[in-house]
């Protein structure tokens, strides 16, 4: 029999604690992998929600999201927990500030955040990191990127989206017009910024969006179609950057007609947002 030597009590503390950080890379590496293979068979993320701790709204904030977002209130009650959880984080994360004499009310930071939050709902990472400042205008500006007013538009470079409050409100008061400017703006942070991050949101937004772009241009028929039946705006043959931003305000506005005349687009975009929601 041969004894060992006893290890000091602090080396021990030391083996055990590089031991558990050991496992904690190993079991993130095991998820990571069953993930990626989880994407490439199903097309969305393995699971959405990761907080433990959900923050609730304050009450007058809560009035707001329950009176006048129709998404929010289509959702069951363990998901509004989720939206409520998200829309706070959201709203801590960014800068809200009011130009040309408008004060930012609760409406505003509300609504505005509900539709970012919205959109990102099918995604887990749901900030929009490319967005840290909102500005407010009482109606459309003057915008000094191409001299010219504006009702909205998203700077990547500022990390900066820009909002005409009265024309935001019109895109909610008409709801089947497919026009929603905060959609709009909105899907053109979210584009540029899943172009730029690695999560699996960001890679399921962009692979999809590629997969769109190939269908599109394997069926001549399918092009014309959605040229001809004006169906979608023009607008969105400009490039790009706005056509996915007026395909994702139409899927968001009339899904059902969406759907029934188009449904490999429609298909697409719903792969591509993970927007498996009531009404959709």
């Amino acid at each position: 029999m041969i004894d060992l030597p006893k290890l000091p009590t602090e080396y021990l503390f030391i083996f055990g604690f590089l031991l558990f950080i050991l496992s904690g890379v190993i079991i993130f590496a095991l998820i990571n992998m069953i993930e990626s293979a989880f994407v490439m068979i199903y097309k969305k993320p393995l699971y959405r929600h990761s907080s433990i701790w959900l923050k609730k709204l304050p009450k007058q904030q809560k009035d707001i999201l329950e009176e006048k977002f129709i998404f929010y209130n289509r959702l069951p009650a363990k998901e509004k927990k989720f939206f409520e959880n998200r829309l706070s984080r959201f709203i801590t994360d960014k800068e809200f500030i009011g130009r040309d004499g408008i004060v930012v009310s609760e409406e505003m930071i509300v609504l505005i955040s509900a539709t970012a939050v919205m959109l990102t709902f099918g995604f887990r990472n749901f900030y929009i990191r490319s967005v840290e400042v909102i500005f407010i205008y009482p109606s459309q500006f003057y915008s000094q990127t191409n001299d010219a007013y504006h009702k909205g538009e998203y700077n990547y470079r500022l990390k900066a989206l820009v909002l005409s409050w009265s024309h935001f409100l019109e895109g909610y008061d008409i709801e089947n017009d497919n026009l929603n400017l905060g959609i709009h703006e909105f899907v053109h942070a979210i584009h540029l910024n899943s172009m730029r991050e690695k999560h699996i949101g960001a890679a399921i937004f962009t692979d999809t969006f590629y997969e769109l772009n190939e269908l599109l241009a394997n069926s001549k028929n399918l092009r014309e179609r959605m040229i001809s039946t004006g169906y979608f705006r023009e607008y969105g043959l400009t490039n790009q950057f706005e056509f996915v931003a007026v395909i994702i305000e139409t899927f968001i506005e009339t899904p059902t007609e969406f759907r029934s005349q188009f449904p490999e687009v429609y298909a697409k975009t719903k792969q591509m947002l993970n927007f498996n929601f009531s009404g959709y």
